[in-house]
């Protein structure tokens, strides 16, 4: 994790779940991530399970220049990203990791900005599955931003952080987070290419996606 919004509200979520997989939503306050609260958003399974803005702070509307309550969230990402997006939906409702990911925006002048945004598991009334905690951050923030809307964005990087990792501070270093090997990234027979190194860590290409071998056995 990179930015400050990212770690706060993935420690407030952390301290939340206590011993538990993931925390309640009837539990989360958002008086206690203040400051990262224009960027956190909720995303609510509708009945065909695709997840849909229930709520979303002021920073991610600007970054898309419209309201997003309800609006699909595997519709801001490039068709050939989806299968990956919907592989780290299920691993966050069904397996209760979290899923931090990177990637770059485009809008209609072809001019780009660098995103962070990660996803964690929820409990609604018990379940997991219909709920999910999020945040979204620009890296960096061009005299456009807030003016012309982020049209099409593709994923840089990823990573998950399977619950055995969650204890302690360890969590925010990159050398004590991965990317699970089981993960399949949009296509059943993705190219491999000559190793990579993500933010100090070695790694792998698979497609246009950096992948970090390791997480659970």
């Amino acid at each position: 994790m990179q930015l400050a919004s990212t770690k706060i509200l993935f420690s407030y979520w952390n301290k939340l779940r206590g011993a538990r997989s993931a925390p309640e939503r009837r539990n989360v306050d958002p008086t206690k991530i203040r400051s990262a609260l224009s960027s956190t958003f909720i995303l609510e399974a509708e009945k065909d399970q695709n997840f849909v803005f229930r709520l979303a702070g002021s920073h991610l509307c600007s970054t898309y220049c419209r309201e997003l309550k309800g609006r699909a969230f595997a519709g801001l990402w490039h068709r050939k990203d989806r299968d990956a997006i919907a592989t780290l939906i299920k691993a966050v409702t069904e397996d209760h990791a979290a899923a931090v990911v990177n990637f770059e925006g485009t809008n209609s002048s072809s001019k780009t900005m660098s995103f962070e945004t990660i996803l964690l598991p929820l409990r609604h009334n018990g379940s997991s599955n219909t709920r999910i905690l999020g945040g979204l951050s620009a890296k960096d923030e061009p005299y456009w931003f807030g003016a012309q809307p982020i049209l099409e964005q593709r994923i840089t990087g990823l990573r998950l952080i399977w619950p055995d990792d969650f204890a302690g501070e360890d969590a925010f270093n990159d050398s004590s987070t991965h990317v699970g090997q089981d993960v399949v990234f949009g296509s059943p027979s993705p190219v491999v290419s000559a190793p990579v190194t993500v933010h100090g860590v070695q790694g792998r290409r698979y497609a246009h996606l950096s992948v970090i071998d390791g997480g659970r056995n």
